[in-house]
């Protein structure tokens, strides 16, 4: 393996889910001390880390919306476990020494920061770690399509989706053992097939951007790393 990073530049896609471990709901702290301290490695490296969070294990709009709750109010409150977070993420950077900043497509200036495309940028090349809270700002979308946005916003080289699988397949392999693993597929394929990989605004921003996208099993000992070595791990969707 070289000790050369493969990527200079990537946006991490964190579900809210990925930060409960085992339990039903919130935080588990082994669980984002063990991200911060993949993050670490990769800041150790001198790869340039942005990070959208999601806000699952909090609230999720679209669940709110099912239950009764008004869709934008939903979608709002989403984003404020957005924000929740990330703020947890942020402390436990800070505790592997790494500087870190929060920024929030809405405004929660006593808290965070407000998202500034130049000024976040201008933080990742100073070796922050930049923490996307909030998601796009805005109802009806996805921390998924966050992740591609902030991804092309920030000249990102590769958007990397952190799932509990090994990538993306026919179906779900929880569910189907004879599900088909994808090493590699093409943004059309992703959504032709409608394969869950991610939401379809997400998939064609990535496309009409040109923005790679790897999904790799974060609970996979290493595998983030091999992911920003440039190894075979994973799925990669690119152009054709």
């Amino acid at each position: 393996m070289t000790s050369t990073p493969f990527y200079n530049r990537v946006l991490l896609k964190l579900s809210g889910e990925a930060l409960m471990g085992g339990g039903d709901y919130g935080i588990e702290p082994a669980v984002i001390s063990r991200i911060a301290a993949e993050i670490k490695a990769l800041h150790d490296v001198g790869v340039e880390v942005g990070i959208v969070v999601g806000g699952g294990n909090i609230f999720r709009g679209a669940g709110l919306a099912a239950a009764g709750i008004d869709r934008v109010s939903g979608d709002y409150m989403g984003m404020l476990a957005t924000v929740m977070n990330a703020l947890a993420l942020q402390d436990a950077l800070e505790k592997q020494e790494l500087h870190a900043r929060v920024m929030s497509a809405i405004k929660i200036n006593q808290i965070c920061e407000d998202y500034i495309r130049r000024r976040a940028v201008r933080h990742l090349e100073k070796g922050r770690i930049v923490i996307f809270g909030s998601g796009t700002g805005n109802p009806f979308f996805t921390t998924d399509s966050a992740a591609s946005l902030r991804g092309v916003e920030i000249n990102a080289d590769v958007v990397l989706k952190a799932t509990k699988v090994d990538g993306v397949y026919s179906s779900d392999p929880m569910k189907n053992s004879d599900a088909e693993f994808y090493s590699r597929l093409t943004y059309d394929d992703v959504l032709t097939r409608k394969l869950a990989v991610m939401d379809a605004t997400a998939i064609v921003l990535c496309r009409d951007y040109d923005m790679p996208l790897r999904v790799y099993n974060m609970n996979k000992p290493g595998a983030l790393m091999r992911v920003i070595m440039g190894e075979e791990e994973g799925t990669l969707v690119e152009k054709g």
